[in-house]
């Protein structure tokens, strides 16, 4: 960049349409990451609006109440020049009314606002409800230095977005205008994998221009997404250089001068308190190594954890089957909570096995959590007599099954109703997507916390929970007995389902790859069981829409990316 200049990043955890507290944890970290060097201090995208906004951005008072903490920052920045994420107003009365911002703030400079010019609106993302896109780019000048400002999407690559999709190059025509290094304010959502995927595509654009790049990320949970934060720096010999550790709220400042030596990342704990610092140094290092499973627990944790606090929520309560997927979200809601703010509830049924309230009561003591047992039986007797006259001369089937998950549901709400605790369900996405559910039964909830895990992943998460742990806290049988929903005799999943693993991966192509069922069958599954699962998936879209919000951690998910008809005739062509 022609002279030595410190960068430093914000990786901030921001709440929506919180602008006070939002402006002052970005005051907080800029005072920290100046009073260490930093002379450019980068903050997420719509670090100060929290992101996503979505249609609050369309009440009278959202877009002014973030400009005046913009200019509330502006008047007491200091020394460094700070970059705030924010939404500001289209003045032409064309196009959308808002613009996706970065501003420069700059002591005694008047402030500066760069538009963000690539808008995804594909998936989870919808840009173009809100926002127009920005005038070509051009660099900006910053303590005598030349600038590429990007905001998120403008530096992704036609290789790395589901295809091509814009015609424009930001950051070709920065670097082309001049721009000695690209800076990036982002709020890139977590997938599995996708951390590796951003920092590969990055890379190869600091090589291919030959400039360097400091990438700074959210870190944090708002509804149904997740953050991973991440930020890093690549040279501009296509290295990575620094990664922050993923899920942790914190700052660091990197020195341009001196790509040789570790920095301190100074980590902040889940209530904003001080963490223990941890060294960088270049790559790879630390937490910028870990595997998928780590990354997977600790997306689920972070999501947990801020969707709670979030929303006003102290403690957790949940049902515990004996099963693999309640014992995740189990471990899963202890992590993120604290054992003493989860409440478990074995609710046995009459065919319900000894083994597995033993499983639940052992997962509960291995945890250290409190699970109550509130048995069923009784209730389902008692409403099974009830309907009794309206049920004569027919033979029980699917409808009392049904019976005894919604009285389970009415045990979980109304223990949620009297002590306030958040009902987590614990249904995984293999069984969303063929409808192997029940509403206002085991749906019941208003956090679905592994909704978007297949259950060939839940068994991964499983092994590497104890894994991690060093010891069994999720009980070995558990995991190794054929799932059950334990509702008629000898009951298993796999009386219904096709096995987890085929399953799956028909579940993946159709859903988050779009294949037909002929492209499938063309990759070898069973023509059969291929109409089966896309028939129960498009089948049970009315079940989905009435599902408990769930936490993204896969390419796609059933939310807010997936929108689909409820009353619809669409017969896709289903020959092999």
């Amino acid at each position: 960049m022609g002279v030595l200049v410190k960068i430093g990043f914000a990786q901030i955890n921001t709440v929506v349409g919180d602008f006070v507290g939002n402006a002052r944890k970005i005051a907080r970290a800029a005072k920290d990451l100046e009073l260490r060097g930093a002379q450019i201090i980068l903050t997420p995208e719509m670090s100060l609006t929290g992101y996503p906004p979505q249609d609050l951005l369309f009440k009278s008072d959202f877009v002014p109440g973030n400009l005046a903490a913009l200019d509330g920052l502006h008047r007491h920045v200091g020394k460094a020049a700070l970059l705030v994420g924010c939404v500001d107003v289209n003045p032409s009365g064309k196009g959308r009314p808002f613009f996706n911002t970065a501003a420069v703030l700059e002591k005694d400079r008047p402030l500066r606002k760069i538009a963000k010019c690539l808008l995804p609106t594909y998936d989870v993302f919808d840009e173009a409800r809100y926002f127009e896109p920005g005038p070509a780019p051009a660099p900006v000048e910053i303590g005598g230095r030349r600038i590429g400002v990007t905001i998120c999407e403008d530096i992704w690559t036609p290789e790395y977005l589901p295809r091509g999709l814009y015609t424009r190059d930001p950051v070709h025509d920065l670097v082309t205008a001049g721009a000695a290094a690209i800076v990036n304010l982002s709020a890139s959502p977590f997938q599995i994998g996708k951390p590796a995927r951003r920092r590969e595509m990055i890379r190869r654009q600091a090589g291919r221009h030959r400039v360097p790049f400091f990438y700074c990320n959210a870190v944090g949970g708002n509804d149904q997404l997740i953050f991973d934060g991440y930020s890093f720096a690549a040279t501009a010999d296509g290295l990575i250089w620094m990664q922050a550790p993923g899920f942790l709220e914190g700052t660091f400042v990197l020195d341009i001068g001196d790509m040789n030596h570790g920095v301190e990342f100074r980590g902040w704990g889940p209530e904003g308190s001080p963490g223990k610092g941890s060294v960088l140094g270049p790559w790879p290092a630390g937490d910028s190594a870990r595997e998928d499973m780590a990354d997977l627990r600790d997306a689920l944790v972070l999501g947990l954890r801020d969707y709670m606090a979030k929303c006003g929520f102290r403690a957790a309560v949940l049902g515990l089957s004996g099963g693999i997927d309640s014992a995740v979200t189990a471990c899963i809601a202890v992590q993120a909570l604290g054992a003493e703010n989860v409440t478990g509830v074995a609710m046995p049924s009459p065919y319900s096995s000894e083994h597995s309230v033993e499983d639940a009561l052992q997962l509960a003591a291995n945890l250290g959590m409190e699970c109550l047992r509130i048995p069923i039986a009784g209730s389902f007797d008692a409403f099974k007599e009830q309907m009794g006259d309206a049920f004569a001369g027919k033979p029980e089937d699917i409808t009392e099954e049904n019976m005894q998950a919604r009285l389970r549901g009415l045990t979980l709400m109304s223990l949620s109703n009297k002590f306030g605790h958040l009902l987590l369900t614990t249904g995984n996405k293999s069984e969303l997507a063929v409808g192997y559910c029940t509403l206002y039964g085991d749906m019941c909830g208003g956090l679905a916390v592994i909704s978007d895990v297949p259950k060939t992943t839940v068994y991964r998460l499983a092994g590497f929970l104890n894994a991690d742990a060093r010891r069994e806290l999720i009980p070995a049988r558990t995991i190794t007995k054929p799932p059950s929903a334990e509702l008629r005799p000898d009951q298993t999943d796999q009386d219904t389902l096709p096995p987890y693993e085929v399953l799956d991966e028909i579940l993946r192509l159709y859903v988050e790859e779009n294949l037909g069922a002929g492209e499938i069958i063309r990759k070898g599954f069973d023509g059969g069981t291929v109409r089966w699962v896309i028939g129960r998936v498009d089948l049970n879209e009315y079940k989905r829409e009435q599902a408990a919000p769930g936490l993204k951690v896969t390419g796609r998910a059933f939310g807010i990316g997936r929108r689909m008809p409820l009353a619809q005739k669409f017969a896709p062509a289903i020959q092999a």
